[in-house]
Order: structure tokens, then sequence, then C-alpha cells
């Protein structure tokens, strides 16, 4: 039987054997494809280390039932109560920054942005105090561009996974889930303080996030999207106690995940970061799959046959490969060997995808070609 990358992929999505192992990445990071391949684009990325390809698309268009529409000059759905200033910032330290204003009836709200070639980072949270989150009744609410997301995807057929992400993301600077955001928006240190002192207004600031994203997700149906992520790394239990998670990241992550599936659509949660004390309660929220098992050598905690124990009939698992370690500063052979080890303790039964835990920026080429061709040897009979 002729297997193509989808299948393979998607049969260990549904937790069977396909015919040997997915073996795939992350998002490809554009300073490696700079730095270590001429510039090469992600396409050409997959197809040089023979890896199973991953598409990732986020078409957002405005909510036209809602009077928004696309700002002329930033990449921002806007309107007329919520609008969009950028202005470039000039900083000693010598980063590139921005500082994003939005402007509502009620005031402003502004952050800034410092990037390197790496990535980006907060300067300073659009959410200073509790009372600024009333100016979020008049974000915007963007739709899925169907048309956008099934074109892309029939082009690209049988070739790979068609990967997203719940969306929508806050404007500038976000991420998919609803703690994940709201800690984008106010500051990891701040959430954590309030779930204390004034668990209320979490309670209240998450149910905003939430009931935008359900929007945004509602208008998914028909979109061949074949899974979408969320989560995020300041969900994980090396961040917060499982106590939080239990009440103010699973009540409400949970309730998106079961409006993506009423839509048709797979969603893994990703945790980059702890994940062994709140396993069950990640799995109790029904994605179809989870990552990025970050073994502890890479700062996580996972140990990857306790996993598949544990949970692995229940979803698919993505990740536990340590990048940090077997993509620089060691053998071919020892790479090898951290495939076959991941492959031995999370592979038995399929319903297991290859990957690293999360992204990379530096890698050795050849340690790369050895960790796919390793992968390619990893059968299913």
């Amino acid at each position: 039987m002729e297997w193509s990358v989808k299948k393979r992929f998607l049969t260990a999505l549904e937790r069977k054997k396909p015919d040997r192992l997915p073996v795939t990445t992350h998002h490809v990071m554009k300073y490696f494809l700079d730095t270590y391949m001429q510039g090469a684009n992600v396409s050409s990325f997959f197809d040089y280390f023979n890896l199973d390809p991953i598409l990732w698309l986020a078409p957002l268009k405005p909510n036209s039932q809602r009077n928004e529409y696309w700002d002329e000059n930033h990449p921002f759905i806007v309107s007329n109560e919520w609008r969009i200033q950028v202005e470039t910032l000039h900083y000693e330290r010598g980063f590139p920054t921005e500082r994003i204003t939005i402007h509502t009836p009620k005031g402003p709200l502004t952050s800034i942005l410092q990037f390197n070639e790496h990535t980006v980072w907060l300067l300073e949270h659009p959410i200073k105090k509790t009372t600024d989150i009333d100016l979020l009744q008049y974000i915007t609410q963007p739709v899925y561009d169907i048309e956008t997301i099934n074109r892309s995807a029939e082009e690209f057929g049988e070739r790979g996974l068609v990967r997203g992400t719940i969306m929508p993301c806050f404007d500038g600077f976000g991420q998919p889930g609803c703690w994940q955001d709201a800690v984008c928006m106010y500051g990891i240190e701040n959430m954590i303080f309030e779930t204390f002192d004034d668990p209320l207004w979490v309670h209240e600031f998450l149910s905003i996030l939430r009931e935008r994203k359900l929007a945004t997700i509602r208008t998914l149906k028909g979109a061949k999207f074949d899974i979408l992520e969320l989560g995020g790394g300041d969900a994980s239990s090396t961040v917060i106690s499982p106590k939080i998670f239990e009440e103010f990241v699973a009540p409400y992550d949970s309730v998106l995940i079961e409006e993506a599936h009423h839509q048709g659509q797979r969603v893994v949660y990703h945790t980059c970061g702890g994940m062994m004390p709140i396993l069950e309660q990640i799995v109790e929220m029904k994605p179809d799959a989870i990552e990025t098992l970050t073994p502890p050598e890479m700062g996580g905690d996972v140990n990857l046959a306790e996993v598949k124990r544990r949970v692995g009939d229940k979803v698919c698992l993505i990740g536990g490969f340590d990048q940090y370690h077997y993509f620089v500063n060691c053998s071919p052979e020892d790479t090898r060997k951290a495939v076959r080890r991941c492959f031995e303790e999370a592979g038995e039964g399929g319903g297991y995808i290859l990957s690293p835990s999360d992204h990379f920026f530096d890698a050795d080429i050849e340690l790369i070609r050895a960790y796919a061709d390793e992968a390619r040897h990893c059968t299913y009979t």
C-alpha cells in the first residue's frame, strides 16, 4: 500500500500505526534558514532533509457584519472603535523597537515590542491595570478566511499536514490559549498574583478572551485544516501550579476544543514546558494530540515512556526530541540513538509523531539529516 505523507500524519493522529514514524519539526525559523541554508524557504527545508512537511496557515479576514476592515498601513484588522497605531522607537540597546497603540472610544491600550533576529518580546504589556479590560468591549472579532485556507490546502494536497492556530490572538503580541493570551497582555507574574488577589477579575478577563475566540472558531466550518494548535508555555506546570491550571486554564481552553470539534476540526494542545503533574488534566480537555513533550534536559519534565503509558491510548503524542543536545555538539550516531530512544518509548502501537520540542535556531545540517534518516527507518509491522 502506498502511503502519502498526509495519510501517515492522519493515521498517527488517529492513534493508529502508519507505515513508519512520521518525522517533522515545529515552525521552521527564518533565522535558521538565513544562517544555515542561504535563505531557503520552508518548502525547500522539508525537501532538503526529506522530512514530512507541514503547511502552516493562519488566514483571517475582517468581520463585515461588525464593520471591520484591514488597516491601510499595517497588517491588522480594525474598526472605527478599534484603531491601531504603530510607531518606531529608538532604544540604546539597539534592538528594533515599536510602540503599538490601540485607540478605543474610552481610551488607549499601549504596548512596546522589541525584536532581534531570533524572536520578539514585550517591554510593556497592553493591560496595565485591571480596569483596562473594560476597553476590550471594542475589540475586533475576525473570521477565518475559508476560501484562502481551502485553496492553499488543496494545492498542498497529500504532501503533508495542514496546520493552523486557534485564533484570534491579541493584536500585536498574543497566543492561542485563553490563559496564554491573557499572560501576553498582562504579564505572567501579574496574572499569577491576581489568581490569589482577585480571582473574579481573572475569570472575567479570561471569559472575554474565550468569547472572542469562540466567535472566530464558529466560522471554521468547512476549513480544510488537519489540526489546530491551542495552549502555550505559560500554562505549563513549570510556570503555574496544577491548581491554577485546573481553575483558570482548563475551563476556558476546553470550551474552545469542544467548539473546534463541533466545527469538524482537530486540536493539538501545546505545552512547551512541564506537563507531568497536569498530564491527565490536559487530556481531560479532550484534545486530539498533545505537544511538545519537552524533556528535563531542556527545562521540561517529560518522561516519554510514562506519558505513553498514562495517556497514549487517549491522544496522539507529538514532540519529545531534545534538539538542544542532539542538533548541535554531538555525533550523528548520538542523534540517531536519541531518535531511536523516542521511538522505543512513545512509538509502540502508533499514535506518535516525532518532532523537536518546539523551535530551534541553530543546528548542524548533518545532525538534522541523521535525525530524519533514522526516523524513516523506524517502521511498523
